[in-house]
């Protein structure tokens, strides 16, 4: 069975292709998506709603923004940021950003793929308790800027997770798929999607016509979202704290994590209020703070990052060499793009064209994948089976060339799956090697863009330079995955790399031992659940014999009553007519009857 699974920075919701129509499953709490939240206790790991629900009485050991750290460097500045929020540890193993965490009273290192993982099973086992049957094959999404590094993560956290990728899309297409099959499409529209989430804003451009789905153009900023406006109101309101009560609470974790829960509360209520109150009971030393927060005080607090937002649609115009005017539609996706500023702005951009609210927000990237998971498994029915999607790669790939010049094989926007090929030569005469390294980005020159790898191709006959001719191949996979090849056209002699193996990333034998861990973790916390589960039903059963007991002492003590009131009425009555002793026996009998039903109901109860 295939399903469909939208991986967010704050929310994942998970869906499926089932009786004709896409079925958005609700987790075990009811809710339609579930917080990307993975705690660690002192006896088992929660997942989604529960993680986050104890998130600040464990705020050390309750992990969430993973989407931050997957496929980053520890020095990243991105990272370094993001640390200063965080109330878990993170720290660097071999240049990499590692969890530290306590379980089961000991100290134990996660990778951010594992975390992700972990996301990953909770959806999969929602998707599985709702369908009854076992769930494999996946369509998952991703933000649409990730580069190739923080692609190869996620594709690794679902290996990780004991799921087979069938494709990896990114959202704001997938969210295109959910408002193309909810809307009848006449002729070719130019739709913007504009997919403002919990840590990420992803802007695409796309063309539509009957069941084509063409992207031209796709932009994004990887740390622009919800988690980022909640950080400002956290960082406000730690200032106004320390005006009020001389305090500085930014280094108690546990009291940040209480604050950061309110402002987000906050944060959503103002979307359909103008003020909200913050009241948090004893927040730091027995204080308790009171106060509140306007709609116009968080959007003065947010404007410059609600403009970087427009900055990304101008560019996607640019990109796409289409002008607004020439925008049929506009679809809002992601939790963030409820906050009134920002659909004002962005019809304000269009010169007050309102954006098209006819897909949930929160639901639309989850539908898009369940659709694709149908196409791709061949379980999807003649409506979808034509459906085509021809997504892009959101930066240019390249190698360095003569003078540290950045040679882009594969531009930006260049539709995948793809392959392209590009002849070069030596440096110098007689080299018998030829050094390539593989870059990522928009930069001239090659060093100032991502390093995904470096191999070299040997054996290169001696001739003077420029003479050899060496093809060099890029093949890009549905998933977004590089593969480069090299070839020496005069010997046909090769080499190749796996770019996903490079630069940190982790190994086969890594990530076997992951797998074989999150098994480990999954049945420890499948044990957990059914040893609460036994304690519970124990607990339940033996509470209700009390119950019963007590009953049964109750009713005794009404048929006491009962027997002694007729027999005070025998002692009052010696001169009594038959039909009276009669009436009085029915009586006594139809009080018993009514008593010993009553013990026969609460025995059944218990059982």
């Amino acid at each position: 069975m295939s399903v469909g699974i939208d991986l967010g920075t704050s929310y994942s919701c998970v869906g499926v292709w089932q009786n004709d129509r896409v079925e958005i499953i609700a987790n075990d709490q009811g809710n339609r998506t579930t917080p990307s939240y993975v705690a660690f206790t002192n006896t088992e790991i929660l997942i989604g709603e529960a993680a986050k629900s104890q998130a600040s009485k464990n705020p050390h050991n309750t992990i969430f923004g993973i989407y931050r750290l997957i496929g980053r460097n520890f020095n990243d500045q991105s990272v370094q940021t993001d640390m200063k929020h965080w109330p878990f540890k993170v720290i660097d193993k071999n240049g990499k950003p590692i969890i530290n965490v306590e379980y089961k009273g000991r100290r134990k290192n996660f990778t951010p793929e594992e975390i992700l993982s972990m996301v990953l099973v909770k959806m999969k086992e929602t998707a599985e308790e709702f369908l009854g049957k076992q769930v494999k094959d996946v369509v998952i999404t991703m933000p649409a800027y990730f580069n190739d590094s923080q692609r190869q993560a996620v594709k690794n956290a679902g290996l990780i997770a004991d799921l087979n990728i069938m494709r990896i899309i990114n959202s704001p297409t997938a969210a295109a798929i959910a408002f193309g099959m909810n809307k009848k499409v006449n002729g070719e529209q130019n739709v913007l999607v504009f997919d403002l989430g919990g840590g990420t804003c992803n802007v695409s451009l796309l063309t539509i016509e009957e069941s084509v789905f063409e992207v031209k153009a796709v932009i994004g900023e990887n740390h622009l979202g919800g988690e980022d406006f909640v950080n400002r109101l956290v960082n406000y309101f730690v200032k106004e704290f320390k005006r009020k009560f001389n305090k500085d609470i930014s280094s108690n974790a546990r009291t940040i994590s209480r604050l950061r829960m309110e402002c987000e509360r906050a944060k959503r209520t103002l979307s359909t209020s103008t003020r909200t109150s913050i009241e948090i009971d004893s927040l730091f030393e027995g204080i308790n703070f009171n106060t509140f927060l306007t709609r116009t005080k968080f959007e003065e607090l947010n404007q410059d990052l609600f403009c970087s937002t427009l900055e990304l649609i101008e560019k996607v115009l640019l990109d796409a060499k289409i002008s607004r005017t020439e925008i049929h539609e506009i679809v809002l996706v992601g939790c963030s793009t409820y906050i009134p500023r920002i659909q004002k702005m962005i019809s304000n951009f269009f010169d007050g064209k309102e954006p098209n609210k006819s897909i949930n927000p929160a639901e639309a990237a989850a539908y898009g994948v369940a659709v694709q998971s149908a196409i791709l498994s061949g379980d999807s029915p003649k409506k979808i089976q034509s459906l085509l999607l021809l997504d892009v790669i959101p930066l240019s790939l390249g190698i360095e060339t003569t003078g540290g010049v950045m040679t882009p094989l594969i531009k930006r926007n260049a539709t995948v799956p793809t392959k392209k090929s590009n002849i070069i030569s030596t440096d110098f005469d007689n080299q018998s090697n030829v050094m390539i390294k593989i870059y990522e980005g928009e930069h001239a020159q090659a060093k100032d863009n991502n390093l995904l790898g470096v191999f070299e191709l040997c054996g290169i006959p001696t001739a003077k330079k420029g003479v050899p001719q060496i093809e060099v191949t890029f093949d890009i996979d549905a998933i977004g995955i590089l593969n480069v090849s090299a070839v020496d056209k005069t010997t046909g002699k090769s080499s190749k790399i796996n770019v996903t193996n490079e630069k940190g990333q982790l190994s086969k034998k890594d990530i076997e031992r992951m797998v074989s861990e999150a098994k480990t973790y999954h049945a420890e916390r499948k044990q957990y659940a059914q040893k609460i589960e036994a304690q519970n039903s124990l607990e339940s059963y033996a509470y209700n014999l009390l119950n019963v007991i007590q009953d049964i002492d109750n009713m005794k003590r009404k048929l006491h009553d009962a027997a002694q009131r007729s027999i005070i009425w025998l002692e009052n009555n010696q001169e009594a007519k038959k039909d009276e002793y009669e009436h009085e026996q029915k009586s006594l009998e139809r009080i018993v009857d009514q008593i010993m039903n009553g013990l026969v109901n609460s025995t059944k109860i218990s059982s």
